[in-house]
């Protein structure tokens, strides 16, 4: 008999998306990829296809000759000469919740089977009374699961953006920390279906765009390192896949704080959404997501393209030819140049771009508009200035 519904579900996320990570790290490096018969099998043509990859690994080097530097903080230990390197190095950021301790279980079983390193880490953000013995009780839960390297770090949480914006960022600087100084090939996030379908509506909330529809990627951060195999799966099978397994896990009361807005509308927006429009609306939600993702891929490829048919010889913005794209392309345009100029893209929105957008469409001699950063845009001679003020 094979394992639980649920946990055959989570585990075959996980293996698909370590199977994208495997292969990606064998076509960027000239190290041998790790010996066990999964991994070989990966590196089959068969296997390809019945992946869905289609790529090949890179041809392996030998090994050098010479003595190699012992590793620095931002790096990988380093094999010995004609040693076999390390297997690359997967961790999972786990709350304790159901979502992240599902995932870190099913990372402790796969990772073996591909010839990964699995390893765990928690972020403590000191927010609660305990919050750090708390946190010494994932890691030793994670290390009980067979995780190693396993690490507790606790953050400092600002105030900027808001509490929960704050922890955020708080939280992936730490991850980020983590893993360059254990030289991991990627983290692993346990959001849902049910956390994209919140990201929509929180987007649609603040009118932020189909960017902001878009929710969150599967691959995310810097060399895509942040990977989230859940997207595709509602919370109820990572708790149930937690449960037929008797892993512990701990709910976090922010989560149901009424304080805060994502708890809000997960206890009572989509609820009630339900409730109104029947079932389903969390699935079509994350379908949103997705389409809304292609078609704001696709609008950044095309701006991309056109700025340089908009900018004159020496690199100003000339107003007519602007005026002649299309407005979802021009405005993207007017958004990279506002923040090459010093803008930060946190802090800026749909209306300050709507604001610049007008000195080309709407031009009527106003005055130059103030952006964040202390960036200020004006119109000079059908030309668009994007500069520090």
């Amino acid at each position: 008999m094979g394992p639980h519904p649920a946990v055959a579900a989570i585990r075959l996320a996980v293996r698909r998306v370590l199977h994208d990570i495997l292969t990606e790290h064998n076509r960027t490096t000239d190290v041998p990829a790790p010996s066990s018969p999964r991994a070989a099998a990966l590196r089959t043509p068969s296997a390809a296809t019945s992946t869905g990859a289609g790529r090949s690994a890179l041809d392996t080097a030998p090994a050098p000759s010479y003595e190699l530097p012992g590793p620095t903080a931002h790096e990988p230990p380093r094999a010995a000469p004609h040693e076999r390197p390390p297997s690359p190095l997967v961790l999972v950021a786990c709350s304790g919740g159901a979502d992240s301790m599902g995932l870190a279980s099913a990372l402790a079983f796969e990772a073996p089977k591909l010839g990964l390193r699995a390893g765990g880490i928690t972020v403590d953000h000191g927010l609660q009374p305990g919050s750090d013995l708390r946190a010494e009780e994932v890691a030793l839960r994670l290390r009980q699961l067979g995780l190693d390297p396993v690490e507790s770090i606790a953050v400092n949480v600002g105030r900027l953006g808001g509490p929960e914006a704050a922890a955020r960022d708080a939280r992936y600087a730490a991850l980020d920390d983590a893993a360059e100084r254990h030289g991991a090939v990627a983290v692993l996030l346990g959001h849902t279906r049910d956390d994209q379908a919140e990201t929509v509506l929180l987007g649609l909330a603040r009118g932020s765009g189909i960017r902001s529809l878009s929710g969150m990627a599967a691959v995310s951060g810097a060399g895509g390192r942040y990977r989230r195999p859940f997207l595709g799966l509602d919370r109820q099978t990572a708790r149930k896949a937690c449960m037929v397994q008797s892993l512990p896990v701990w709910d976090d009361p922010h989560n149901s704080d009424p304080a805060y807005t994502r708890s809000r509308l997960r206890q009572e927006g989509l609820p009630a959404l339900e409730k109104a429009l029947g079932k389903g609306v969390v699935e079509a939600l994350a379908r949103t997501a997705q389409l809304s993702r292609d078609d704001a891929d696709a609008l950044d490829a095309w701006a991309g393209q056109a700025e340089a048919a908009v900018r004159d010889a020496t690199g100003m913005l000339e107003c007519a030819k602007l005026y002649a794209l299309p407005p979802a392309v021009r405005r993207r345009i007017l958004r990279r140049a506002a923040i090459e100029a010093g803008a930060p893209a946190g802090s800026l929105f749909a209306r300050h771009i709507e604001e610049v957008d007008r000195l080309i469409t709407g031009w009527r001699g106003q005055g130059a508009i103030n952006l964040p950063g202390k960036v200020v845009a004006q119109r000079q001679g059908g030309r668009l200035v994007i500069r520090q003020g």
